[in-house]
């Protein structure tokens, strides 16, 4: 199992699903963890705090609107502070699609603002954090099969800043990359989340299920091993990609 000993990670948005399985995948291989949560969009640190500890771990949570850059600046401060030492590790993983919407049916405010929880909010942190990252670094961004394919009925603009983000990575890899600090992404299909459960109809889920070729959706702690190998030593030339996790429904 790849060993992550006495490494410091911080991930946001690890309050539940992908980014709590993340955080808990981390710990579980050895690193300390900082984690950002949001109850208003269904996190908590609870279950993610006492799952990390539990595994002998230090954990290190507060609530933080990822889009207030200097709530966030405070946040890595404050969390470097408390694990007395530098950043191995960066996550970004915030990120939702609000709500289906058709491009008729979407104003600016509502395009701005998915545009900002999917992108901005990885800049922002991305650009606090970095002062704080040792050489030899690993940030991995999560984004999504929409920013391959455009996603499903409604998913304009998630699918717009998910792709912005793979490009996002791919040039955070070119500038970062004599510092040693390697950049890559991850971009899950159907997983088997809240986020699925709140945007994605039970029969739209079933079939695309089925026409997957492992024939089910994924799970989100598949999702957490993948980004614990790309944040590992083990993929220490893996820089700048974009790394497909949806059972074989789409190849790039």
């Amino acid at each position: 199992m790849t060993d992550l000993t006495s490494k410091f990670a911080l991930v946001s948005g690890a309050g539940r699903d992908i980014g709590q399985a993340i955080a808990i995948e981390l710990a579980r291989r050895g690193a300390d963890v900082a984690f950002t949560y949001h109850r208003a969009s269904g996190g908590s640190d609870e279950v993610t705090a006492s799952a990390i500890q539990a595994l002998g771990r230090r954990a290190f949570s507060k609530e933080v609107d990822s889009l207030d850059s200097a709530a966030v600046r405070e946040f890595v401060g404050w969390a470097i502070t408390q694990a007395g030492q530098p950043l191995d590790i960066l996550v970004n993983v915030v990120g939702s699609l609000v709500a289906r919407k058709r491009i008729e049916e979407m104003d600016e405010a509502f395009w701005d603002h998915v545009i900002a929880l999917n992108l901005k909010s990885a800049f922002v942190l991305t650009k606090a954090a970095l002062p704080h990252v040792s050489d030899g670094g690993a940030i991995v961004n999560i984004s999504s099969q929409a920013g391959r394919d455009g996603g499903g009925t409604g998913a304009v603009a998630y699918g717009a800043a998910k792709g912005a983000l793979m490009a996002f990575t791919r040039a955070l890899a070119k500038e970062l990359g004599p510092r040693r600090i390697r950049v890559n992404g991850v971009c899950p299909g159907m997983i088997d989340t809240t986020f699925h459960d709140t945007f994605t109809k039970p029969e739209v889920r079933q079939r695309v299920a089925s026409m997957t070729p492992l024939g089910r959706e994924g799970r989100a702690e598949e999702v957490a091993t993948l980004v614990a190998f790309l944040a590992s030593s083990e993929a220490s030339f893996v820089n700048g990609a974009n790394v497909d996790i949806n059972g074989g429904i789409l190849f790039s």
